[in-house]
């Protein structure tokens, strides 16, 4: 039986973030410490785990089906490689900053300026777009530090909260790029182990559908139930059921987290009460 081999991440956040989706779309995989590679016990899957930079070359190849990887990578060295779905963690901006003391208006303070990066694709398409001339400097690593040793002007890297920057005494100006973590797929996958990705892919929308919704129960008065289905949302429409009490009745809905504030504080003002709200583990559509 063909097996779906998929890359990861060797170590660092983005390896344990997928991982934990492995674990949630049902796909038991025992790794001992420092394995390259392992096998799923329960699912036709082999698990690579590999260097971030060099997963693009391995999907491009064929030797892995998928991957997952930052859309960053892929976009640096991996933008003939399609991705199939948005993961929604590993959340990150591929951004421009300079020393605090440095004076920066626009993006053309950068005419000939030197700029440290692990990112020379994305940057010099960047640069060109906005019809900028700078001296690239390719670094792999602590490229903030740049600046301060004199190498260079201004960085592009990966900022997630800005801490790093702010230790280094560098501002961030410009954003380039938003990124997430995605799944790739390699253009060389087999139309069997295409079959198992559509297994996998459903799986991971059913559970990334759960993390963004809530299940919500509250008790309604009845001549005010109108009005409050009215602010839900729903899959297709709420259900209602009959309380013991005369003249109330429950309602079960499912809320996106993105809306959930909002529309819990309209609910209140429309005489709901005894609002539930729980998790979501998956959602199968």
């Amino acid at each position: 039986m063909s097996k779906l081999k998929i890359a990861v991440q060797k170590s660092g956040r983005l390896n344990e973030d997928s991982m934990r989706l492995l674990k949630d779309i049902g796909i038991s995989i025992d790794n001992g410490k420092d394995q390259l590679k392992a096998s799923a016990n329960n699912f036709p899957l082999e698990v690579f785990y590999l260097r971030n930079g060099d997963i693009p070359q391995y999907l491009r190849d064929g030797v892995v089906d998928i991957a997952i990887i930052g859309e960053n990578v892929l976009i640096e060295k991996g933008n003939d490689i399609q991705y199939v779905e948005k993961l929604g963690f590993s959340k990150c901006r591929v951004s421009i900053a300079v020393p605090k003391s440095a004076k920066h208006t626009s993006i053309k303070d950068l005419e000939n300026k030197r700029i440290a990066t692990s990112y020379p694709n994305t940057v010099n398409q960047f640069l060109e777009k906005n019809s900028v001339n700078a001296d690239l400097h390719i670094i792999n690593g602590s490229v903030e530090i740049a600046p301060n040793i004199g190498l260079a002007d201004a960085i592009v890297d990966i900022v997630s909260s800005g801490s790093t920057l702010f230790k280094n005494n560098l501002k961030e100006e410009e954003t380039i790029l938003k990124s997430e973590a995605v799944l790739a797929v390699s253009p060389l996958i087999s139309s069997e182990n295409q079959e198992i990705l559509n297994k996998i892919q459903f799986r991971i929308q059913s559970v990334l559908k759960g993390r963004d919704s809530k299940y919500v129960l509250l008790n309604a008065p009845n001549e005010k139930l109108k009005d409050i289905i009215k602010i839900l949302p729903g899959m297709k429409s709420p259900t209602v059921l009959p309380l013991a009490e005369k003249g109330w009745s429950s309602v079960h809905t499912v809320i996106s987290k993105n809306q959930f504030w909002e529309i819990i504080d309209e609910l209140k003002q429309k005489g709901a009460q005894g609002i539930l709200v729980c998790p979501i583990e998956k959602m199968v559509l």
